[in-house]
């Protein structure tokens, strides 16, 4: 299937792997890859060393098109992005909106800039500022997320910019790439859908915790940094919503150290990105110091599987998966169904035929 997205970065289906925090790592990217779509590497919880590494290990396990995904606003954003650009990866994506001067760093060097954005008015800007195209994310999306949903928020979107647009939240299977692409967008992108394959790294017992869960078991909270932050309802979760400040502050600090230690950053950095987390944002201190070490709180669950200890950043369609296809295996299914669903349309069916589900479409429950 070609759209705009596959010809702007060269994948063979329209699907993107988004980059999750301890989740998107050199396996789980790779066979996104290889799958035919486009996987992306978390980095902003790798040192700048561990980056090149794993930059350097997917490209040994894929010949396919691959990106880095960027924090913007992080004190190391200019090493990182020179690794980028030294190791030859050619898409880029943000979780914040990169700055005009960044954007066109980036594609003088012949990056393809993708940034995330959650709101009508962020995509026309880093449009205008040059960027090449935009995931655009409605509310059900798992971790930071907005109150718009995504069926309100992408025909916005697509209307507002002339640049290919790539719906994420809400996303699972073969019938929600064909909604996307009748709105308008260019492509889909998934996280929780990648994340529950068996081919990414997390802990099994944490992979069950989010095929047990159901929908009304996902919830969006402040508890956490301050910031909507959509996630499973967890026994941290529901104790971080009932700590006072002082216990709140004394759990940031004892985890703001973890993660110091963890990533070789300075409190004055770490306390830096957090307080770029709470520009514009009323937050307490003791949420500015969760902001920056959230990446500590997800490591606990994504990779010590300890789901007591960490949180889970969980879209709501973690409420209708129950399978681990392989990535392979899920974006196969995915353009199968898609394929069936285009084609009965056209011959005036409303739907594929039985048996067409691939992994990962099953009923709501």
């Amino acid at each position: 299937m070609e759209t705009a997205l596959t010809r702007l970065v060269g994948v063979r289906h329209p699907i993107v792997q988004t980059g999750m925090g301890w989740v998107a790592g050199p396996r789980l990217v790779s066979a996104a890859a290889n799958a035919g779509a486009l996987g992306i590497l978390a980095s902003a919880t790798m040192t700048l060393d561990q980056l090149r590494e794993a930059v350097r290990e997917v490209r040994s396990r894929t010949g396919a098109p691959f990106g880095v995904n960027l924090r913007a606003d992080a004190g190391d954003a200019a090493d990182r992005v020179r690794i980028m650009l030294e190791e030859g990866v050619r898409v880029a994506s943000f979780a914040l909106a990169p700055s005009r001067e960044l954007i066109t760093a980036l594609k003088e060097a012949g990056v393809v800039v993708v940034p995330s954005v959650g709101a009508r008015r962020h995509a026309e800007k880093v449009a205008a500022w040059g960027a090449d195209a935009v995931i655009v994310q409605g509310g059900e999306g798992g971790g930071h997320t907005g109150e718009v949903a995504t069926s309100v928020l992408l025909p916005q979107v697509v209307d507002a910019v002339r640049i290919p647009v790539v719906a994420a939240g809400g996303f699972f299977d073969g019938r929600g790439l064909v909604a996307a692409l009748a709105y308008g967008a260019a492509g889909v992108a998934m996280g929780t859908r990648f994340l529950l394959t068996s081919d990414s790294t997390v802990p099994n017992a944490v992979k069950a915790r989010y095929l047990a869960a159901t929908v009304r078991d996902v919830t969006v909270t402040r508890a956490v940094d301050g910031l909507p932050h959509r996630m499973l309802r967890t026994e941290l979760v529901e104790a971080l919503e009932r700590s006072g400040r002082v216990r709140a502050f004394s759990r940031a600090l004892r985890e703001a150290a973890g993660f110091r230690r963890l990533s070789g950053l300075g409190w004055r950095q770490l306390v830096r990105d957090g307080l770029a987390l709470r520009h514009g944002k009323e937050l307490s201190w003791s949420q500015v110091l969760l902001a920056a070490n959230t990446p500590m709180l997800l490591r606990s669950a994504m990779v010590e599987g300890r789901t007591d200890l960490g949180v889970m950043a969980a879209g709501q369609v973690a409420g209708v998966i129950d399978d681990l296809p392989s990535c392979a295996e899920l974006v196969d299914g995915m353009m199968a169904q898609a394929g069936e669903i285009i084609g009965a349309l056209r011959t005036g069916g409303a739907s594929a035929p039985a048996g067409a589900e691939p992994p990962g479409a099953a009923p709501p429950r």
